[in-house]
């Protein structure tokens, strides 16, 4: 199998950030890498080339984590809540997804993106919960949520 070495001039999901030396098959390269303008490469005079893309990538990379810890400063203080129909007893009718929880940050002005919400499975109870967060690789936000019901909660009497 052939390889080549590659400089990236922008990163790559899965394969490295801008100014890294990577090592690829020859046909990703070629048919990928090479036509997008993704990467160039490794020769002498390109290798001049990553001590720049390497001081752009370090400045990029110092304002992303200032941003992620200011929104995450923000995001600390932010509660938001939820009415949700219920039935007898307080049953909920569905859940509350990341989706939800993406739209109601939307409605109060935090624009995230919905795949960095983690909630693993759907709530389907009322009451206080906390969702995580992840802004950065170094910086992750709990955020409090609370559900509560639309219209009074009935108390089921037991008929004797």
């Amino acid at each position: 199998m052939a390889y080549n070495e590659v400089l990236l001039v922008q990163p790559v999901e899965g394969l490295g950030g801008e100014g890294d030396q990577v090592k690829v098959r020859a046909g990703y390269a070629r048919n990928y890498l090479l036509p997008r303008s993704i990467a160039v490469p490794v020769t002498n005079a390109n290798r001049k080339q990553v001590e720049a893309l390497k001081k752009r990538r370090a400045t990029r990379e110092a304002q992303e984590l200032t941003g992620a810890q200011e929104l995450g400063k923000k995001l600390e203080t932010t509660s938001v809540a939820f009415a949700v129909k219920t039935g007898e007893g307080g049953k909920m009718f569905g859940a509350i997804t990341a989706t939800d929880i993406h739209e109601k940050l939307k409605e109060v002005g935090i624009e995230i993106d919905k795949k960095r919400i983690h909630l693993h499975t759907p709530v389907k109870t009322l009451g206080k919960h906390t969702v995580k967060v992840k802004l950065h690789a170094d910086v992750s936000v709990e955020i409090g949520f609370d559900i509560v019901s639309e219209n009074p909660i009935e108390v089921k009497e037991d008929s004797k």
